[in-house]
């Protein structure tokens, strides 16, 4: 296969794997609306996530501080991933697996949703915030991939887990793109009254 046929089945795979994703359109809307309800009882959305899924946190973060698509005024989202001081000083005073879940405890507030973003469903981190929130009462919503992993497990029966049906990293990520999307735009025409 020559380079620019790589590309062509890099396109056709990511395609592939978001119509496949597209069977959870129920799923987004119910977490878009547990999402908006949060924030009309006056809560807050913090997420986390490691690496690509720490960008796809703070892009998160950013769509509902700033706007989205629409003029409206900031929501309350922290992303957890953001502050190096704090994360420095909890992985080298604690664990790199604690550095999520004390700042839920410090953060979270009943109400409060956790928006938990990891590929393999495997990062412990991401798993122990997603235990510091439900001992905040805070509810989650999960992006994973594959078999959902430890993430998975760690779900309560009132949380919403978006799982890409894919094994390959690249067009997991791509999906939870997608799925962020999804929810930023849902929430503001929840918020806005806005319909067509």
């Amino acid at each position: 296969m020559d380079s620019e046929d790589r590309v062509r089945q890099h396109f056709a795979d990511s395609i592939e794997i978001k119509r496949q994703a597209s069977e959870l359109a129920p799923q987004v809307s119910r977490a878009a609306t547990l999402i908006t309800r949060s924030l009309l009882d006056n809560g807050k959305i913090l997420s986390c996530g490691n690496g690509g899924s720490a960008g796809d946190a703070q892009h998160f973060s950013a769509e509902m501080l700033n706007r989205f698509e629409m003029e409206r005024p900031g929501l309350p989202a922290v992303a957890l991933t953001t502050d190096s001081s704090t994360l420095t000083s909890i992985a080298n005073d604690y664990s790199f697996d604690d550095i999520f879940s004390k700042q839920v405890r410090a953060l979270g507030q009943p109400g409060d949703v956790l928006l938990a973003i990891s590929t393999s469903g495997n990062s412990e981190n991401v798993t122990r915030a997603c235990v510091a929130a439900h001992e905040r009462g805070m509810r989650i919503v999960a992006l994973t991939g594959r078999d959902g992993g430890d993430l998975s497990a760690a779900l309560g029966q009132d949380d919403i887990e978006l799982r890409v049906p894919a094994q390959n990293t690249a067009r997991i990520q791509e999906v939870h793109l997608v799925f962020i999307h999804c929810l930023c735009d849902l929430i503001d025409r929840e918020l806005l009254g806005v319909q067509d």
